[in-house]
């Protein structure tokens, strides 16, 4: 403690920001989480995902014999990205992967598992960890229940941090803190950290940094404003990357659910609303949702079968969209075409292309889509899907110990950022993006951020001088 009515550290976000509050309870700081989001536990964005956390490296991993390691995680995100991801950023978050998912399982009573039944587009091993479930609503409630049992975390919700106090040295010295009628208190702390997300649900802002998904749907926390962002950037910190974002062009348009990319990685395709393909499905969910959006009436069809319905029963997202009948069966593609609005002959051929490359029957995708999986058969079912962003990947600059920068690259004092408040490791725009690379800055920086701050505590007495 540092002194009556004052915390160690403050952690503004209660979605991936609870990770450091744990960590940093862990090493016996006291912690003060303030959340604007009264249904923080469903309406933020790590609650939204499908709780895939990268782990380079892990037991799980080493357990079924899979071969990984932070360099050859390092080199997938090198090359999803063309080379354009901090490669600083990305080689910590990297390194700490493997340690950050065995913690969440030992330290904050998380039951993870390795998912192997699938891969994502641009991970070379399988190395996503997730719950039960595959959703972000569980992995959220596993660590605010762990949260609550703490006797070194306090959680004010609602309440939204407005401002971050500074003394002479510059260092944080109070974190000002806002209730929902406008009252306002200053905490002291020496500490915060930034984890309120990105600036999606700011309309102007994403207009300005992200043209190309403006027009699409958002499908995130209503909350994420870029509060953390103008902070950082009123005490002289920089911004980088703010044209990233991770979109995704499986939204059920009826029920406003996530289809999921399981889909297409066992072999479903896309078509557009005229059921035509247009493209290599397998290149990523992120960079295809711009693909989406610029068909006419930004819209398409995801086509599967029977099989891929089953496989896919595994992701509550999926679970949710099957409940609120958004799929179309039929036997016939005729009759499927007349359902959906799509052109006989172009679903037709869509399917029969499908069919030839998953057989052998035909030896190159005109799109250069190399895996199909299993040919699709009937019944044949149809979900409309549109194109949406579901979190910006751009913000404040931070080193690999999740410390925020200033203009000239020095660490401020005391602050720090995590997930979408802080610059992330996708590279430029949408291509870059690789699952998990949301939660991973959102959970690791958070984690390393109360590493980064215990370890000071460590080394400096309580004069404040610091060991040699």
């Amino acid at each position: 403690m540092t002194g009556e009515g004052s915390v160690d550290l403050v952690v503004a976000g209660a979605g991936g920001g609870l990770a450091g509050a744990l960590k940093a309870a862990e090493a016996g700081l006291s912690v003060l989480v303030v959340d604007p989001d009264e249904q923080f536990l469903r309406g933020n964005n790590t609650s939204m995902s499908t709780a895939m956390i990268p782990g380079a490296g892990s037991r799980w991993q080493r357990a079924e014999g899979v071969e990984d390691s932070p360099e050859q995680f390092l080199a997938d995100i090198t090359s999803k990205t063309h080379g354009t991801a901090d490669p600083v950023l990305a080689g910590a978050l990297a390194r700490i992967s493997a340690p950050l998912v065995e913690w969440l399982a030992d330290g904050a009573d998380v039951p993870l598992q390795l998912v192997r039944d699938f891969s994502y587009p641009g991970h070379s091993a399988d190395r996503l960890h997730t719950v039960e479930g595959r959703h972000g609503s569980a992995l959220l409630r596993h660590l605010y229940e762990r949260v609550r049992r703490s006797p070194a975390i306090d959680l004010l919700v609602p309440a939204r941090l407005v401002e971050v106090e500074r003394g002479s040295d510059g260092r944080v010295t109070g974190a000002v803190v806002e209730d929902p009628g406008g009252h306002r208190e200053t905490v002291p702390t020496r500490a915060v950290l930034l984890a309120t997300n990105g600036y999606g649900a700011d309309r102007k802002a994403v207009e300005e940094h992200l043209p190309e998904i403006a027009a699409a749907d958002y499908h995130g926390g209503q909350f994420s404003t870029g509060d953390g962002l103008a902070i950082g950037l009123r005490h002289g910190a920089r911004s980088a990357f703010m044209d990233a974002y991770q979109g995704h062009a499986a939204l059920a348009r009826r029920s406003r659910t996530l289809v999921g990319w399981a889909t297409v990685m066992h072999g479903a395709i896309m078509v557009d609303a005229a059921g035509e393909r247009f493209g290599d499905e397998t290149t990523g969910y992120s960079e295809y949702a711009a693909a989406l959006a610029a068909r006419p009436g930004a819209r398409g069809w995801i086509i599967m079968d029977h099989r891929i319905h089953d496989l896919c029963l595994s992701f509550a997202d999926f679970r949710q969209t099957v409940d609120a009948d958004a799929l179309v069966w039929d036997d016939d593609l005729d009759a499927l075409a007349e359902r959906t609005g799509c052109d006989t002959k172009a679903l037709q051929g869509a399917v029969s292309e499908q069919v030839a490359l998953a057989t052998g029957a035909a030896a190159h995708d005109r799109f250069g889509r190399t895996f199909f999986e299993a040919p699709l058969c009937a019944p044949f079912a149809a979900v409309e899907v549109v194109p949406a962003l579901f979190h910006t990947q751009g913000g404040l600059v931070v080193d690999g110990d999740a410390h925020v920068l200033d203009g000239q690259g020095a660490p401020i004092g005391g602050l720090f950022a995590s997930g979408g408040a802080a610059h992330g490791i996708s590279g430029r725009g949408a291509d870059g993006y690789l699952a998990g690379n949301g939660l991973l800055p959102a959970l690791g920086l958070a984690w390393q951020a109360a590493t980064t701050l215990s370890s000071d505590t460590d080394s400096t007495d309580i004069t404040g001088s610091t060991e040699n």
